[in-house]
């Protein structure tokens, strides 16, 4: 929490390690799904991604991230952007999940 009662980007992002692509089975942080956050005012927005445009989880791993970061304290609204660019590559995964899947 920082001094004005909103979590820091920090926070946010160690609560968004807990969002999961169902289908690759790991965190969309670590994935190198979340491109940005801001947080201001009680309102947290997220830019993000998703590993292909037709990705069958997208609904589910976007409304997961708007229900993490609402449970956070000091969050008021949350805003998720899906952008298609830059396109997501396995090189925006963490060097964990790079290990993970095979990568490094």
């Amino acid at each position: 929490m920082s001094d004005t009662g909103e979590p820091s980007v920090e926070t946010v992002r160690e609560a968004l390690r807990e969002v999961y692509d169902p289908e690759l089975g790991y965190n969309i942080v670590d994935l190198g799904l979340v491109y940005g956050i801001a947080v201001e005012d009680g309102r947290v927005e997220i830019t993000m991604t998703m590993t292909t445009p037709g990705c069958p989880a997208a609904d589910y791993i976007e409304e997961g991230t708007r229900e993490r970061v609402a449970m956070l304290d000091g969050v008021h609204d949350v805003a998720v952007q899906v952008v298609w660019s830059p396109p997501w590559t396995p090189d925006m995964m963490s060097d964990d999940a790079k290990r993970h899947f095979g990568f490094a």
